[in-house]
């Protein structure tokens, strides 16, 4: 991007102190500074970027944005707050650019249903996505900074678990058609109710009411927003009448799973490369976007079959002594309803490791207990909890009277019996909230 200080300071309502001068990028970050960019300080809780901005100086920054009383040894911006100024920068540069944008939120399934989006949209044009965790006001802006002239297309995941931060996210994006995945329970313990999740996920209609809204007409919450919205596409495993729909469809254990796929103008079949009926959900929401920017049959089926999600996402790992299906970035019921799902259709003994789900609140126990409940409805022959709130599941799933069901407060503690728990062949789903950072069970599992 290129940018001057004068433009930055009209579009944040700043004030330049200095010279005016182009800039080459931003960052927010002084471990991300290269010589030539602007950099942005942000105050959190814990940190406040201010204090680094001589090292930022030092690493090439060839200007600041403060919202200090002070004065740099560069060009700086002064503005009343850097975080607000970030977000009316990025919106600043999105409407600079000829792009068409499309943004994803949802409870569960944003970042796969943003990778096969994007995957499928690149058959036609040239695509940006969002990349990582960068799905929040700081995400958002700095994925937006990375569009160029060259860019057709952009794919923006966001997140949130309060309400209005959707709304300050779509403000900066300003999506031409949204997508929303599902209303579950995620972040619940801040929202209150599913009713208030999903207003949250509908404030992403908020800054273009006329965009075309692609829902997921097999959720109970999303369902009802039909009368209150215009321009709605629904898509579903389970209802015809829907703009989307698929049928005849087949697992392939846990390696893939075929259906047919039928909208108005289309009628294909495909084989997603990744497991589980979720997996057909985020496919035809895929197909739909891609209609909308004209995308035939063929492009659509390619972009679905070569698509591969973010790691820690339904990755599945063959080692010399399981098959580990490798899903830690995140947990909610939602989310590990879809994986047991996933779980039960392996060929071989069946094992999950289940870690807390967080953010639940005075919900807590009983989907913990719900989900241990599910596993052993599910046949999963041995169920294995990890943390203080899975001792709900744990409790839930001995009261049946399933045999193999084992309980360790820590990870430590899993490590040292899990040679006595778990069978060479074995198929293992590593479940659990990005906070109990099961990715240290991969990598074990993955020596044994």
């Amino acid at each position: 991007m290129k940018m001057t200080l004068s433009q930055v300071a009209l579009a944040v309502n700043g004030e330049l102190v200095g010279q005016d001068l182009s800039f080459n990028g931003i960052s927010t970050d002084t471990r991300t500074v290269q010589n030539g960019m602007l950099f942005i300080p942000i105050e959190g809780e814990n940190f406040d970027g201010h204090n680094f901005i001589s090292e930022a100086v030092k690493k090439g920054a060839v200007a600041v944005i403060s919202h200090r009383d002070e004065v740099y040894d560069v060009p700086f911006v002064r503005v009343s707050d850097t975080r607000k100024a970030l977000g009316m920068l990025a919106l600043f540069h999105r409407k600079s650019l000829d792009v068409k944008v499309v943004g994803i939120t949802g409870s569960t399934g944003k970042t796969t249903t943003k990778d096969i989006i994007a995957n499928v949209l690149s058959q036609k044009y040239k695509t940006l996505k969002t990349e990582g965790n960068f799905n929040n006001d700081i995400g958002v802006p700095l994925t937006l900074f990375r569009l160029n002239e060259d860019d057709e297309c952009a794919v923006i995941e966001m997140g949130m678990n309060h309400f209005n931060e959707i709304s300050n996210l779509t403000e900066m994006a300003l999506p031409d058609v949204s997508v929303i995945t599902n209303v579950g329970v995620s972040h619940i313990e801040n929202l209150g109710s599913r009713e208030g999740i999903l207003k949250a996920k509908c404030e992403i209609f908020q800054s273009n009411p006329s965009q075309v809204k692609i829902l997921n007409g097999d959720d109970d919450m999303l369902i009802t927003v039909k009368e209150k919205y215009d321009n709605i596409q629904y898509f579903s495993l389970k209802n015809k009448d829907c703009a989307a729909y698929a049928d005849n469809i087949k697992r392939n254990s846990i390696i893939s799973i075929d259906c047919d796929i039928h909208t108005k103008n289309n009628d294909f079949s495909v084989t997603v490369p990744v497991p589980g009926e979720h997996m057909v959900s985020n496919a035809l929401a895929a197909t739909l976007v891609a209609e909308q920017f004209g995308l035939n049959s063929e492009q659509i089926k390619r972009g679905i079959e070569t698509f591969k999600p973010t790691k820690m996402r339904m990755d599945i790992i063959n080692t010399e002594k399981y098959t580990i299906i490798n899903d830690v970035y995140n947990a909610n019921p939602a989310s590990v309803t879809a994986a047991l799902d996933v779980l039960k259709n392996a060929d071989t003994e069946k094992c999950a490791i289940l870690g807390d789900m967080l953010e639940l609140g005075d919900y807590s126990a009983k989907m913990h207990a719900d989900m241990g409940v599910l596993a052993v409805k599910y046949g999963i022959e041995k169920i294995v909890f990890i943390g203080e709130l899975s001792k709900y599941g744990f409790d839930a799933a001995q009261k049946t009277g399933l045999e193999n069901v084992f309980y360790f407060k820590d990870k430590q503690a899993f490590f040292q019996q899990a040679g006595s728990i778990l069978k060479q062949g074995t198929t293992i789903l590593l479940k659990a909230s990005r906070g109990m950072h099961f990715e240290e069970i991969t990598e074990f599992l993955k020596q044994e």
